[in-house]
């Protein structure tokens, strides 16, 4: 599954469903080759010792297994781990950050653009332009048959101070989805919505018609889960009346219209969209813990014993709410993009490099370790590495494909992945796709899956053929702030302040509205009048700057 979305970005629980693949580009063997040069894994030289700084996720139980002590055989390094502990939200990377005492690389870094220039600019983060260019013709490669990557890694001033862990994964792109009981639309006979108000008929029904057949009005038409991959249910409803990214993304409520910056939440189309959300919720037709549970709160709902409750609700992916062991997961199906009343028909589109500072090195390389670490980072590239980093080492949880296995566009397979990788929560190899690697999508898409889509072992492919419904309703490309977008290390301190603050803003002023805490009609223009405080504009004229650098940059 994506780096919201983020990861945004995708979670530790998403990663046990998502497929990663690596197609035969022919970049692998170059990759490999690369690595064995001057400094090759021959052994005709000392390894050269480097100190990286990785996070350990919480599903592995140890990083000093066959995945790293081939990379180290490969490419003739030793790797001194400094290991951030699971879930620390990067916190010992800042302190390593702000102490000084960082180390040589990090292979799990999670920069943001404002931080690569911040750091580049001082000095702390080297550029790796020429040493791409010398001493790793594998990405050298992907740069000439990919240059809208090159063009993403690379900042506003014309350097490249870190490379990403690259996942193409096609279901992430369009990973705000809203999920719906098909049995309940068949057995009241009811057609899918394609409108907002199609859709509010839909949720009455399921509140007064007694889908679930108990006799109770125990039926929850609609809900979700905040802080929750794209469980916010206001991020699909909006766009049926102006673009919405959701919460929780790179720069939420944001979109592009006539090469102008704007936010979303200031316009009138999205006081449009409040209302929608305010009449459903005062029908009952809301879950009211939708705007307050977490992930675990809508699995509940979800799995819970005996009759189904639950109609419809957003999330990432179906199994997110419905786990994989309730066959009632497979009662769900996605809702195509509804469209509002005034035509306005959008999906959230979330394409991106992936997580873009992944893979920095610092100013305390030397030379020598610099070139050693730019040809590591060049294995890490190859098809092999990039499975390894997520499956370990070939013949541990992965195998070759058979004759006659295909993957999830019907097509032969690549590569196939034991059962066990998916039922097993702990795992002994890999680094569970903490270092930079590179999987577009021709490489996702390889592995080998179960033409049904409904069996376990066709999720995969159930999510390629759902996501289709929303391929293509994405906005325009000039209308689309990008993901990745560099902001100059002179503006980037000061537009993560104004972001945290209006966001904030937003969020706390929409879930007041939709609830009926305050009334939309007469606290709206006290609610746009609150954005002169929180200097709305001076945040808008720092993006549209970065905007417009970054389209000289396509151009």
């Amino acid at each position: 599954m994506g780096n919201l979305w983020k990861a945004v970005a995708c979670t530790a629980l998403t990663a046990v469903f998502l497929l990663s693949a690596c197609s035969n580009d022919g970049s692998g063997g170059k990759g490999q080759e690369s690595s064995t040069g001057p400094n090759g894994g021959d052994g005709a030289q000392k390894p050269i010792t480097i100190s990286a700084f990785i996070n350990q996720s919480p599903n592995l139980t140890t990083l000093d297994n066959p995945f790293t002590k081939q990379v180290e055989q490969k490419t003739n390094v030793k790797l001194n781990f400094v290991v951030g502990p699971p879930n620390d939200n990067n916190d010992k990377r800042n302190v390593l950050m702000a102490s000084g005492d960082y180390p040589e690389i990090f292979l799990s870094g999670n920069f943001a653009t404002a931080d690569q220039m911040k750091y580049g600019k001082q000095g702390i983060f080297l550029p790796l332009n020429d040493l791409i260019d010398q001493y790793a013709p594998n990405i050298k490669q992907v740069f000439k048959d990919r240059p809208d990557l090159k063009t993403a890694v690379t900042s506003s001033d014309g350097k490249i101070y870190a490379m990403p862990e690259v996942n193409e994964c096609y279901h992430c792109w369009y990973s705000q989805k809203l999920w719906i009981n098909q049995t309940w639309l068949d057995k009241l006979g009811l057609k899918m919505p394609t409108t907002t108000e199609e859709y509010a008929n839909v949720l009455r029904a399921f509140k007064t018609k007694d889908p679930n057949g108990n006799g109770k009005a125990d039926e929850v038409p609609l809900s979700g889960a905040l802080y929750t991959w794209h469980g916010d249910l206001t991020g699909f409803l909006m766009n049926a009346f102006i673009y919405n990214t959701g919460d929780g993304q790179s720069y939420s409520y944001i979109r592009v219209k006539d090469g102008k910056v704007q936010l979303s939440a200031s316009q009138p189309e999205w006081r449009d969209g409040l209302r929608y959300m305010n009449s459903l919720y005062k029908e009952g037709l809301i879950d009211p813990q939708a705007f307050t549970q977490n992930q675990e709160g809508l699995q509940q709902l979800g799995n819970k014993a005996g009759e189904t409750v639950l109609g419809s609700f957003t999330i990432g992916h179906v199994r997110m709410a419905v786990g994989a062991a309730d066959p009632r997961n497979k009662d769900y199906t996605a809702v195509p993009p509804l469209k509002g009343p005034n035509g306005v028909q959008l999906s959230g589109y979330y394409k991106s490099v992936g997580n873009q500072g992944r893979f920095v090195i610092t100013n305390k390389a030397s030379k020598d370790k610099q070139i050693a670490a730019i040809k590591m980072l060049d294995y890490l590239w190859t098809e092999e590495a990039t499975r390894g980093q997520e499956f370990g080492v070939e013949g541990h949880m992965w195998k070759m494909a058979d004759n006659g296995q295909l993957n999830v566009n019907g097509k032969p397979a690549k590569y196939q992945v034991d059962e066990k990788y998916r039922t097993e929560t702990i795992h002994t190899d890999g680094w569970d796709q903490a270092g930079p690697d590179f999987r577009p999508r021709e490489r996702f898409e390889s592995q080998a899956v179960s033409q049904d889509m409904f069996s376990p072992e066709g999720y995969e492919l159930r999510l390629v053929k759902e996501t289709q419904k929303y391929d293509g309703f994405q906005p325009k490309e000039q209308d689309f702030f990008p993901i990745d977008i560099f902001i100059s290390s002179e503006e980037g301190e000061a537009a993560a302040q104004l972001k945290a603050t209006i966001e904030d803003y937003v969020k706390s002023n929409m879930l007041q509205f939709i609830t009926g805490d305050k009334n939309i009609e007469s606290g709206w223009d006290a609610y746009i009048k609150g954005f002169d405080g929180l200097k709305l504009n001076d945040y808008l004229k720092i993006l549209q700057n970065a905007y417009d650098a970054d389209r000289k940059k396509v151009k």
